[in-house]
């Protein structure tokens, strides 16, 4: 904990972040969230946060920070992350680029339909690729905490509010798919009230899943 080790972060643009995608309506090709990136030795970690900004200090100055805000939480999450991929304890904690999210999405609904057959989705936060490729072969619901997209019909789906309704989605689906965002934002707990199959996506909770022993599905990041 006392080791000089500076730990950097810094918000990424969007192209370095995802690259040239087929959709352009994730939410940090928008500016409602920006990914954060952390460097611990050179090893790297993210975290997708709506408080953006550069930060340098030691491992130790972190880990006793307050996470009192969502700047701090998202600098506390990198750099979880980079000293998680460090230690070997976790994995591609590097965002996806270009056509990365709609591999992604195609695999998740192998993996879905080969593991639960035909089950009702709870999907928790707008991942577009993602909500488009689950609704054409399940049926989904879908949260958001962007004003802009609640009630609004993205890809078939009526986005509902996800302070409002997450608890009615809980109990209406078979499998909870909810992006790795909700650590940030401390709304991950809400997730754990039913007791039903939780897959989480993305990059941000790369350490945390491993330490915690949460079902991540992640497969084109690095």
């Amino acid at each position: 904990m006392d080791n000089t080790v500076k730990v950097t972060g810094r918000a990424l643009t969007s192209k370095e972040a995802i690259g040239e995608t087929e959709k352009k309506d994730f939410p940090i090709l928008k500016g409602k969230e920006k990914l954060l990136q952390a460097d611990f030795n050179g090893v790297k970690g993210q975290a997708f946060t709506d408080m953006p900004g550069n930060y340098s200090g030691t491992l130790k100055d972190i880990i006793e920070m307050p996470l009192d805000t969502n700047f701090n939480i998202a600098i506390y999450i990198a750099t979880l992350n980079a000293v998680c991929r460090y230690l070997k304890l976790a994995d591609k904690t590097i965002h996806c680029r270009d056509s990365g999210p709609e591999k992604c999405s195609i695999e998740l609904e192998s993996y879905l339909k080969s593991r639960f057959g035909n089950p009702k989705i709870a999907l928790i936060g707008y991942q577009p690729s993602m909500l488009d490729r689950l609704s054409k072969s399940f049926k989904v619901r879908i949260v958001d905490l962007d004003k802009d997209n609640i009630n609004t019909v993205k890809y078939g789906v009526m986005v509902e509010d996800g302070n409002k309704d997450t608890e009615a989605l809980l109990k209406w689906c078979d499998v909870i798919v909810a992006t790795g965002s909700t650590i940030s934002n401390n709304t991950i707990t809400s997730l754990f009230v039913e007791n039903k199959p939780r897959i989480f996506f993305g990059t941000t909770l790369a350490g945390a899943s491993a330490l915690m022993g949460l079902e991540r599905f992640c497969p084109c990041s690095e």
